[in-house]
């Protein structure tokens, strides 16, 4: 006889299955559509009118008028394309359906237009939003959390390619619940799910997100050390973001208009695409395997000059108005600053310095020691460096208790008696 815990576990298993499988296929759509339109604006179109597609007036004009386009879909598309993407965090309420289409346009054109943004917040509340009005419409009795966490759990199985890291971060949410239930429970088909996405995705495209770097082998005592100091390098940086989020988004919320605010970040994004080059543009994916690739060829001075550009241009993105993710382009700043303290101080092992930093610019993005700590262990090949990170990461949470987020949230309402 089944027990009821476990028949309620396999009701929502098919469900999950298929939400998963469906959360893989939008991103697989929303991605798509972005690649093409990149390829077209930065490889195609360039030749036929007798231009490189990294000339510095065409780096300038399109960033331009990418930002143009969004503002036009922010402000005259149903929906406005959303909440203001400062204020939202990776997991927020579903999206109405209505403002969806405009989202998914909007996200499409700064992924292609070469933005310093990733697809990840966008693409789980479009693929959230869709999961509740349908799930809420099929299976009313499911609540809406349910649904959440399906959705939520398949598109990140499939945007990172394994349910390993939607496991790490649900384990969080779904903590401190009755006591009598136990974790796994809960996590179940939100696994379930994840395991669909991940599976599904790999049918069509490989997530490897390991740079091809030297393997880090034979972790020893001193190297604790080493990377501990990595890691607090690098969220001292990022904290410099993190106290300019705020400044950078009131100077464009202070201009008003979303057409204006969002062409005037496109043309900045195409003045650091001038100086930094394509290397700092997009959201940082191929370009960190790019990177680490080329890192000979690079001076101490010229990584160093990457770092900077691309934290500002995720400022300037983040801030202004365009949809997208902070994570991917943090990630791909943790690269390049691991590069640099490898270039600099050679003792570093260059994986050593790579993991620790994306370790640390990943927490000041997410304020997330799980996630934090797959994405400095999935940046370098094998697993030889996960004890080491969970031994780095406990200073870096220390340093960053109680520090302010890279999020703009809305004051509390007063509670004074008038």
């Amino acid at each position: 006889m089944i027990d009821p815990r476990a028949r309620t576990m396999l009701a929502l298993a098919a469900p999950a299955v298929i939400v998963g499988m469906a959360a893989a296929l939008i991103l697989l759509v929303v991605v798509l559509a972005a690649n093409l339109l990149q390829r077209f604006l930065w490889q195609t179109l360039p030749p036929m009118v007798g231009a490189s597609g990294t000339a510095w007036w065409w780096v300038l004009g399109v960033l331009t008028l990418t930002g143009l386009a969004v503002g036009l879909v922010v402000r005259f598309l149903p929906g406005h394309a959303g909440p203001d993407p400062a204020t939202v965090s990776l997991f927020g309420p579903p999206t109405a359906v209505g403002v969806l289409p405009s989202l998914a346009l909007a996200l499409i054109l700064a992924l292609a237009g070469g933005v310093s943004l990733g697809p990840e917040n966008p693409i789980i509340a479009i693929i959230v939003g869709l999961t509740v009005a349908v799930g809420a419409r099929l299976m009313p009795k499911v609540p809406a959390k349910g649904w959440v966490m399906l959705a939520a759990a398949g598109t990140i199985g499939a945007m990172f390619g394994t349910p390993v890291a939607a496991a790490l971060l649900f384990s969080e949410m779904v903590g401190g619940g009755d006591k009598d239930k136990p974790i796994w429970d809960e996590l179940f088909a939100p696994l379930v799910a994840a395991g669909a996405g991940a599976l599904t995705m790999s049918q069509f495209e490989e997530m490897d997100f390991s740079l091809p770097i030297e393997p880090y082998l034979h972790p020893t005592i001193p190297d604790i050390g080493l990377g501990m100091l990595v890691a607090l390098a690098a969220i001292a940086i990022g904290m410099v973001a993190v106290w300019l989020y705020p400044r950078f988004h009131r100077f464009f919320l202070s201009m008003g208009h979303p057409v204006l605010v969002l062409t005037l970040g496109g043309f900045l994004l195409g003045i650091l695409g001038i100086i930094g080059g394509p290397i700092t543009m997009f959201k940082g994916l191929a370009e960190m395997k790019t990177l680490a690739t080329g890192a000979a060829s690079y001076s101490a001075g010229g990584l160093a000059m990457i770092v900077v550009i691309k934290l500002v241009a995720v400022l300037v993105s983040a801030t202004c108005g365009f949809r997208g993710g902070r994570i991917f382009p943090l990630v791909f700043v943790g690269v390049a600053f691991g590069l640099l303290v490898h270039q600099v101080f050679p003792m570093v092992p260059m994986a050593l310095a790579i993991a620790c930093s994306v370790l640390g610019f990943t927490l000041v993005a997410t304020r997330d020691g799980w996630l934090s700590l797959f994405m400095g262990a999935v940046m370098i090949p094998g697993i030889e460096l996960l004890p080491l990170l969970c031994v780095v990461i406990l200073p870096a949470w220390l340093m960053l208790a109680g520090r302010a987020e890279m999020l703009i949230k809305a004051p509390a309402p007063s509670t004074a008696k008038t």
